[in-house]
């Protein structure tokens, strides 16, 4: 049974904009599916308390079991790929969500197998978007990883990728971008006339501690959350502001004369903050791509006797593989790692018994049905409130 503070808001009387349709990209069915039930349920459990004296919403397709629609990308021998919507999808509110950053997928070129990038997904995406446009009644667009997020901004002779991606699926009449946790929600003045939201899992995170980590109290002295590095600092401050815990940081000195792997070498860490000694530690950032700023971070915290050290991001790319997280974990640099489902997780991630999982589906069946009735999601999704009611539910427990 869900607790009110998981349940999507009844709208009574409030008509949906457009019948709902959802389009699962290959790269994310999983997550996209869970999410298509949980809508479907908290649906028809409306109908059955509110059914009778609801007449607004009989002639919106309201009461289904699905609302996916069936898509293909197939490609040629040559590479060249199409979109294809295989149902209608005329006059209807239609979501499509990709997760980008899933590398695990393959397509032939010549009959020799490549692996699908980044460039390669969102292609696919503007593909459906095209096949879409001239009969949905509105396109909204989830990418949970934004794409090319970490290109967000110019300092030399450089392109801004985020910006121009933005711009393009607004050209393309793109109404909604919705994302997780941006690298820098800043990017959104690249389309200030268009819909953009960012949200955070922070409450997710909490919950999954709170759910299977008996001995974690969110209290003052006994827990600490810090920032690897001063990116992340954002997020950090306003966890520890929400639970009421203090606040540390790393501060990083760069060599901006070289460039390694795409950024500038780090040459000297340093932490700033509370003495963490018997405390619990919560690391936390937006993603782990090689994760040496994570373990950096989760080493220097053993060295100052924390008690435990969880670290909690909201994208695990591990674009170096992750057996240095295990030999870590093995050596004792951290207790738990929390991530979310909002990407593609190897499958060695998920065996590991110190890995929690952040599921992140109800919380996406909430945001489409929100904006599916046109309905402000702030009003419904409110991070603060539901940070205060699962520590408050907690404490009384």
């Amino acid at each position: 049974m869900l607790k009110d503070y998981e349940k999507v808001y009844y709208f009574k009387n409030r008509t949906p904009l457009a019948p709902l349709r959802i389009v699962a990209m290959d790269n994310c069915r999983e997550l996209v599916e869970k999410a298509d039930r949980h809508i479907a349920e908290l649906r028809h459990q409306y109908l059955a308390d509110h059914g009778e004296d609801d007449s607004t919403i009989a002639s919106r397709e309201y009461d289904k079991d699905s609302y996916l629609v069936k898509v293909q990308c197939p490609r040629f021998g040559s590479g060249e790929a199409k979109g294809m919507i295989l149902e209608s999808v005329r006059g209807s509110d239609l979501f499509i969500i990709s997760d980008v950053t899933n590398h695990s997928m393959r397509y032939k070129i010549n009959g020799r197998d490549h692996l699908m990038s980044p460039d390669d997904h969102y292609q696919d995406l503007k593909r459906i978007i095209a096949a879409a446009s001239n009969s949905a009644h509105r396109i909204s667009v989830i990418l949970p990883f934004l794409y090319q997020s970490r290109q967000h901004k110019r300092e030399r002779r450089e392109s801004l990728d985020c910006a121009m991606a933005l711009e393009e699926l607004s050209d393309m009449g793109v109404a909604n971008i919705v994302t997780f946790d941006a690298h820098d929600p800043c990017v959104q003045n690249a389309i200030p006339l268009h819909d953009f939201d960012n949200y955070s899992p922070d409450y997710h995170f909490l919950r999954v501690m709170l759910q299977r980590l008996e001995d974690v109290r969110f209290r003052k002295e006994d827990m600490l959350i810090v920032s690897p590095d001063e990116g992340a600092m954002r997020r950090a401050v306003y966890l520890a502001n929400s639970v009421g815990v203090d606040l540390g940081m790393f501060y990083k000195r760069r060599d901006y004369t070289k460039v390694e792997n795409g950024v500038n070498p780090i040459v000297a860490s340093e932490y700033l903050g509370p003495h963490p000694e018997g405390k619990v530690v919560i690391i936390l950032d937006d993603m782990i791509s090689t994760g040496v700023n994570i373990l950096d971070a989760a080493r220097e915290m053993r060295r100052q006797k924390a008690s435990s050290v969880i670290i909690c991001c909201t994208f695990g790319l591990f674009v170096d593989g992750f057996e240095k997280f295990i030999q870590a974990h093995d050596e004792g640099l951290f207790d738990y790692m929390v991530t979310t489902n909002l990407n593609y997780r190897p499958p060695v991630v998920l065996e590991q018994p110190w890995y929690l999982e952040a599921d992140l589906s109800s919380y996406i069946g909430k945001i489409i049905n929100t904006m599916n009735h046109n309905i402000a999601v702030s009003s419904v999704v409110n991070p603060t409130r539901m940070l205060q009611t699962i520590l408050n539910d907690h404490e009384n427990a």
